[in-house]
């Protein structure tokens, strides 16, 4: 049996290199791990719709053919692209689809990530990633089942919310939640996310919903999350005098982030502003408060010259007179 090397074009190295570098760079900086994984997924996207290759009739990306996971890839003659399990979690079949999977991974990725780390959490995601190609890849072991690229990082997303949910079942999570045609952002607890997600994909697929979405991917993903949170979050337990039993985490959590909002309440110049820095001040979700935090800076203006202020990692500055402060 020959083993076959499929050739990659020079644009998915490059998009290799996206990958791998969006991760260094956060682990040297000390960035948040989903924000570097959001931005990977973001810049690969980009690529994938400007660059095309011709495949006998049809015009095909040239990212999802060579960075897409096929489950013939799990052969002995096709193992050398087996690294497309890894590669495939950053790249995505349409705006649509991106943005639905990035919109729930910011907000489940920030609260998971503080709660448990960047190393645990990105542990968590490529296996979990992996375990829902796997799971998809025996449930379509067809002649041309077989050749379907498999992309996206929905099968990573649920194995977090999977984790998630084991870990802090009673943690509230900003999600948005549609409305009719509209998403309004709602909290709710973890562990009715994950349950209510997990039903509507356990009936999809018990109906054999054609839809043109690795709904076992989701399901692998989802279960592996549970099992991985298993073994790498260790849970405690106690008993209360009335013989309850009370679960908690065998690690300390991440410190939560402390704001010198002093510093803050001195470019809240308007009534608007002010009222916005209360909010903030109040809000005990983190990721919404950082949501908060960007659109008050996206109103400040600088105290000296008037000029729109930058901001980044909890620095504030002026470009056109100097003006700089931290908070």
């Amino acid at each position: 049996m020959d083993i076959v090397v499929l050739e990659i074009d020079p644009v998915s190295i490059i998009a290799i290199c996206i990958m791998i570098g969006s991760l260094l760079v956060a682990y040297v900086k000390k960035w948040m791990m989903t924000y570097a994984l959001m931005v990977a997924n973001f810049a690969v996207f980009i690529l994938s719709i400007i660059f095309y290759i011709q495949i006998g009739s049809f015009s095909v990306s040239v990212i999802i053919w060579n960075l897409g996971f096929k489950p013939i890839y799990l052969s002995i003659e096709y193992l050398p692209q087996i690294y497309t399990l890894f590669t495939s979690m950053f790249v995505h079949g349409g705006f649509a689809h991106l943005i639905g999977n990035m919109i729930v991974f910011f907000f489940m990725g920030m609260a998971f990530e503080q709660r448990i780390g960047a190393k645990k959490f990105l542990l968590i995601y490529f296996v979990t990633g992996v375990c829902g190609a796997l799971t998809h890849s025996l449930m379509n072991l067809g002649p041309e089942a077989r050749y379907i690229s498999l992309i996206g990082a929905s099968g990573a997303i649920f194995g977090i919310m999977g984790a998630f949910a084991y870990s802090y079942p009673r943690d509230e999570v900003v999600m948005p939640i549609p409305l009719g045609i509209i998403m309004v952002l709602r909290r709710i607890k973890v562990i009715y996310a994950v349950i209510l997600f997990a039903a509507l994909e356990t009936v999809i697929v018990m109906l054999d919903v054609q839809d043109n979405t690795a709904h076992f991917a989701h399901l692998g993903g989802l279960i592996s999350g549970f099992i991985i949170a298993a073994i790498l979050i260790g849970r405690k337990k106690t008993h209360t005098e009335k013989g309850q039993t009370i679960y908690y985490d065998s690690y300390k959590p991440i410190a939560p982030t402390i704001i010198d909002y002093g510093k803050l309440r001195k470019l809240a110049t308007t009534p608007e502003l002010k009222e916005m820095l209360k909010k903030i001040e109040i809000e005990t979700v983190p990721q919404v408060r950082d949501v908060w935090l960007e659109h008050f800076f996206e109103r400040t203006t600088c105290p000296k010259c008037g000029n729109f202020l930058n901001h980044f990692d909890k620095k504030v500055w002026c470009e056109n007179c100097g003006f700089r402060t931290n908070y």
